[in-house]
């Protein structure tokens, strides 16, 4: 998968592989677009050449939080997969994080997505074995 530069907020072009189930459904939802090989996966609505909005993200996280039976939580929304995916990913080395995220800068992922939870914390204090000294 191909991130453009102009649709980055950040203008870091990246790439990043794809899982076989995730290609099977992109190519699913680009059979059910409008668009050529070149439109947006997520396109704005009445106009499949050009990315879907901010306002049209936000809406669509609301409508699938509702469809899931989800409570509303304050902060909950697109970035919140993003912080999960880093702290689930917390045990691969950075850089390979960075490069699936997209994340052009480490201290980012450090600073903004990695949550450590108290299995992982305990996990890391166990492996680390007893004192010697």
């Amino acid at each position: 998968m191909r991130w453009r530069a102009e649709h980055e907020k950040t203008g870091h072009e990246h790439t990043t592989p794809l899982t076989d189930t995730a290609l099977a459904a992109l190519e699913e939802a680009r059979r059910m677009g409008t668009g050529t090989g070149n439109a947006p996966v997520l396109p704005a609505p009445g106009d499949a050449a050009r990315c879907m909005g901010r306002v049209n993200a936000f809406q669509w996280w609301k409508q699938a939080e509702k469809l899931a039976g989800l409570e509303p939580k304050p902060r909950r929304g697109w970035h919140s997969l993003r912080r999960k995916f880093a702290s689930d990913l917390m045990d691969q080395p950075l850089k390979v994080l960075c490069d699936l995220g997209g994340w052009r800068d480490a201290t980012t992922v450090l600073r903004c997505y990695q949550r450590p939870d108290a299995g992982k914390l305990r996990t890391a204090l166990e492996a680390r074995g007893r004192d010697t000294g």
